[in-house]
């Protein structure tokens, strides 16, 4: 418990440094554009924190804003890492393929995915259908050609090893390229998470009635500061959750790599 506390001590006192700072600084200026963290606190309780202890004291606001959008996130993230993994194997695992489709897959990653929001919305209307497809088009890229780059990365003796034990192409695939290219499959799944939170906003703040992202158009239009700040300080909190759960599921899966480096150096 108290290695636990200075572990949380020596990670968390330059934010409480910095929250003090900012607190001071807001309280100084006085200007509405500007809340103090307090006020912006005050703003997140009013708004989604009001409810009863057994819901963990979240209001109806605050259902009707997090699910859409975190579903849509995790939702769209999901899709995009499952399509990326299976083509960038797929390209990983062919030379030509990766020879003809790189040129097409670059140009892909460099359109940049808000400039398509408004395209998606006339393909597919305004609602989830919109918003998946722009989360996973924005997001599937890092995960595609990092995949695809770890596949290629697969040393060729590890490869004719497994043919001399007798292992089949799918036994290779399973046994030898998937471990091998797990390391920066999973650099691209992080990557693409904090993407799809991103895009998740900027889909919710064009089209959408629902879902963070719709708060925040609503704190514009009421002219509130202190809530239109309150969703992106949420924001700021769900994206390092989700960051930190998913470097805990990165540790467990990929210990064995962290083992075999150690025993390697």
């Amino acid at each position: 418990m108290k290695r636990a506390a200075l572990f949380l001590l020596a990670r968390s006192w330059l934010l409480v440094l910095l929250l003090l700072a900012w607190e001071l600084a807001a309280r100084r200026a006085g200007d509405l554009y500007f809340p103090p963290p307090t006020r912006i606190v005050a703003a997140m309780r009013e708004l989604w924190w009001s409810g009863p202890a057994s819901r963990l004291w979240l209001n109806d606001r605050a259902l009707d804003d997090f699910v859409p959008s975190l579903s849509h996130l995790l939702v769209g993230w999901a899709l995009a890492g499952v399509v990326g993994i299976v083509v960038g194997v797929a390209i990983g695992l062919s030379r030509v393929a990766f020879l003809v489709l790189d040129p097409v897959l670059q140009f892909g990653r460099a359109v940049p995915p808000p400039t398509l929001i408004p395209f998606f919305m006339v393909a597919f209307g305004l609602g989830t259908s919109m918003q998946l497809a722009a989360i996973v088009f924005g997001v599937v890229w890092p995960v595609l050609l990092n995949t695809a780059d770890g596949v290629r990365s697969v040393e060729p003796v590890q490869l004719d090893s497994a043919r001399v034990f007798g292992l089949g192409g799918l036994a290779r695939l399973r046994y030898v390229v998937l471990p091998a290219a797990a390391p920066k499959i999973f650099a691209g799944l992080r990557v693409a998470l904090g993407f799809a939170l991103i895009l998740m906003v900027i889909a919710e703040l064009m089209g959408s009635g629902e879902g963070i992202g719709s708060r925040l158009n609503a704190a514009e239009r009421e002219f509130r500061p202190d809530r239109l700040w309150a969703g992106i300080m949420l924001l700021g909190a769900v994206g390092c959750v989700l960051n930190g759960l998913f470097l805990l599921v990165e540790r467990k899966v990929l210990a064995w790599h962290r083992g075999a480096r150690r025993s390697s150096t």
